[in-house]
């Protein structure tokens, strides 16, 4: 999506804006002129991420805006009240609030600690709550105000509190203030929307949790960027309380092609033609086709006959056994357990689940079956077919988690691990 050139002398603050989605947000907008308030907390370089707040603001002033970076803690009011008066100060008023600040564990109840769990929603929804009720006053006077919450639609599937509910709550608290405050805030004219992006983006983060896991079947920032300049272009006294998904939105500005290519380089796929992995919280149904692995989403595959099913865990097994060895272990260090459930087991008659363990961390690992490990790092509940294919590297555990084939608990940093593992493995990079 072209820049038009509306945002020339607004003031727009955006949290979480030292890298990822928040800063291309960031540098779609300075491309007008606009002024941006970069609030975060990275003042000083991350050992494995790339960016702080003051790297953020030279490449805003680069591409053409104005850059106030501030050190900003969202769970903080003082600090807060401080950003927000300082931009007031430097540029005489606030147009636009991003709030992007955000963070995640994707953790069971049992392995979520306190700690964790009160960061996310003092980030999440109390951050969110915080830094808009600050902006409010200068919003109400504000050009063409907007509130926009890089949130995701209000989905209440169970699928999407199963498996991480603490930190569903934290995101879907970011989209209750949306629900909440666009109606409280019509008289004003200001306009509270939500915004989501369709596929899994790739960032920093994302590549330094997967290990580069997961880039195929990822779109870059720069959607979720083009999709936020249409929103904020709206009429902020006409377009309020969506809940928006960046594909659908730039569809609806003229957007056709999501792999076409600017300066010879993809404007939106990270691998042109791959497979995309769906975001979290996307509505099943509507997009169904979008994530096609072979199988109709969220409809069950036609079983494989069972003497099949067990050939292939057995030709798995011996796979396997190829990563076993003492660097490994010492690189991983979690311990796995594959928990198959179905009727096509080896005895359907006498037994309703399978274990299957693989230690990646104790001596020079160990694959075991038909035996329940007593603390597993990491559990993966999936039907038999599927264990193979997971392995073999045509089945990724990231979209089987979206697609309903795979449940996961415990540690997913471990599990983004393996993830990044087997497909070095089946690559041959091991």
């Amino acid at each position: 999506m072209f820049n038009t050139g509306k945002f020339v002398g607004k003031t727009v603050l955006i949290t979480g804006a030292s890298r990822g989605i928040g800063k291309e947000i960031a540098l779609k907008l300075a491309n007008d002129g606009a002024n941006i308030v970069v609030a975060a907390k990275t003042a000083t370089a991350h050992p494995k991420l790339p960016g702080t707040i003051y790297t953020a603001a030279e490449e805003i002033e680069k591409a053409g805006g104005k850059a106030l970076p501030c050190i900003v803690d969202v769970r903080d009011e003082a600090s807060v009240k401080a950003s927000v008066d300082e931009a007031v100060k430097k540029f005489g008023g606030i147009d636009i609030l991003v709030n992007n600040a955000s963070a995640i564990s994707l953790t069971d109840t049992e392995s979520t600690e306190m700690k964790r769990y009160d960061l996310m929603h003092s980030i999440n929804t109390r951050g969110t709550y915080l830094m808009t009720k600050t902006c409010l006053p200068y919003l109400k006077s504000g050009k063409n105000p907007h509130v926009l919450n890089i949130s995701p639609p209000l989905l209440m599937e169970p699928r999407w509190f199963a498996n991480h509910v603490a930190y569903t709550m934290a995101k879907y608290g970011m989209s209750m203030c949306v629900l909440g405050q666009h109606e409280e805030f019509k008289p004003h004219g200001i306009a509270v929307n939500a915004l989501w992006p369709l596929t899994a983006i790739w960032t920093a983060a994302m590549e330094m949790l997967s290990d580069k896991g997961g880039e195929a079947g990822s779109r870059k920032p720069a959607i979720m960027a083009d999709a936020a300049y249409a929103v904020l272009s709206k009429n902020s006294r006409d377009f309020t309380g969506n809940f928006l998904i960046d594909e659908d939105i730039l569809k609806a500005e003229g957007v056709t092609d999501f792999e076409r290519k600017t300066m010879f380089l993809c404007r939106y796929a990270c691998v042109p033609g791959a497979p995309l992995m769906p975001d979290f919280f996307i509505p099943s149904g509507t997009y169904d086709h979008k994530f096609s692995t072979g199988a109709t989403f969220g409809k069950k595959k036609v079983a494989h006959e069972a003497g099949v099913i067990e050939e292939e865990i057995k030709q798995t097994f011996e796979s396997a056994k190829r990563l076993l060895n003492g660097d490994i272990v010492k690189k991983t260090g979690f311990v796995y357990q594959f928990i198959l459930k179905g009727n096509l087991l080896s005895d359907p008659v006498t037994k309703s689940e399978r274990f299957i363990t693989l230690d990646l961390k104790n001596g020079d690992g160990e694959i075991i079956d038909n035996q329940s490990c007593h603390k597993p790092d990491v559990k993966f509940t999936l039907a038999p077919e599927h264990f193979a294919p997971l392995f073999s590297g045509k089945l990724r555990p990231t979209t089987a988690l979206m697609t309903k084939k795979l449940k996961i608990s415990g540690d997913m940093p471990g599990a983004m691990k393996l993830e990044s593992l087997l497909r070095k493995f089946t690559e041959g990079k091991l």
